[in-house]
């Protein structure tokens, strides 16, 4: 039996669209490249049911986009396996990845591409009905709730905007914040209130949420003043109390701000040379399959910039 590769040009954290994208350019400039991934490549896309806003589907369902970018990806050499990254070590010249299935690899550059995992409740119903009336973003599922009753969880910055986006669409879309307040920035806050479609219930909570053997159906809420509890019935749910960068391996790289997302210059490059990091694991204003892929594009081209170094 042929001894495993351990080294490589270029390793890949991370197998979502950006990771995909970055794998597909760098092994195209006849690199070596490895993408490691904790679970099945495509990442969130997998659990998504149907995608309208990438250029060149009108639809297609969340699997069969991760099953084309991956042939994508592979089709110049690009080699994946499976493992949960728990460690990068910068020794200069060559970078060592650690994985928590006892494996060590090298590379002369890494890309990370570990994402963001969505704040979640932890209320009961929540994971139930995940993707069959529970959501964690408007712009992609949206569209699936025309002239549906809706709330939306949260009172930052994204809350209200979702809100906002959501009332162009459903019938209406009650704000659950949990403060007797919005922390929206007063721009925002003013737009949002000036909306005939928007509602707010302030001190309140979701408990639980409640469906059928298909979808959600309501709500159940307790009053953070008072203690009273209420029901509501809606057809969907939107969750944006935060998002957690998947980005704990590398604290000690010292490449993280103080909330965890990674640090890049417009290139996607770290201030450690040879480490980058692309899409939603980063700092940047949109979180979407098509900013991820034009993350992977930038850095698997810088990657091989760097090399030629």
């Amino acid at each position: 039996m042929a001894e495993k590769k351990t080294n490589y040009d270029v390793i890949i954290i991370g197998a979502g669209p950006g990771g995909m994208t970055a794998a597909l350019y760098a092994s195209r400039a006849n690199l070596s490249v490895l993408m490691l991934d904790r679970g099945i490549y495509g990442g969130n896309l997998n659990n998504t049911a149907e995608i309208e806003n990438y250029t060149g589907f009108s639809s297609i369902k969340g699997p069969d986009l991760a099953e084309k970018m991956y042939q994508g990806a592979t089709q110049f050499g690009a080699n994946y396996a499976y493992g949960g990254v728990t460690a990068i070590e910068d020794g200069g010249e060559w970078k060592t990845v650690t994985t928590d299935m006892d494996e060590q690899f090298r590379a002369r550059a890494v890309i990370i591409a570990t994402g963001a995992s969505q704040r979640h409740l932890g209320v009961p119903g929540e994971e139930e009905f995940s993707g069959r009336g529970v959501s964690y973003c408007a712009v992609c599922d949206g569209a699936f709730f025309k002239d549906k009753q809706l709330i939306v969880v949260g009172g930052g910055d994204s809350a209200v905007e979702e809100g906002m986006y959501l009332t162009q669409l459903a019938a209406s879309v009650t704000l659950v914040v949990r403060k007797d307040h919005l922390r929206a920035q007063p721009l925002l806050q003013d737009r949002a209130k000036k909306d005939p479609k928007l509602k707010f219930l302030f001190s309140h909570s979701v408990t639980s949420i409640d469906g059928d053997d298909v979808k959600v159906n309501g709500v159940h809420l307790v009053n953070n003043e008072t203690g009273d509890k209420s029901t509501m019935p809606i057809d969907g749910l939107f969750i944006y109390v935060g998002s957690v960068p998947m980005t704990k391996p590398f604290e000690s790289l010292g490449i993280l701000d103080d909330q965890g997302w990674v640090i890049t210059d417009q290139k996607m490059a770290t201030k450690v040379p040879g480490i980058y990091a692309i899409g939603d694991v980063r700092q940047t204003p949109l979180r979407q399959i098509a900013t991820a892929v034009g993350d992977g594009a930038i850095a698997g081209q810088e990657v091989y910039h760097y090399l030629q170094k």
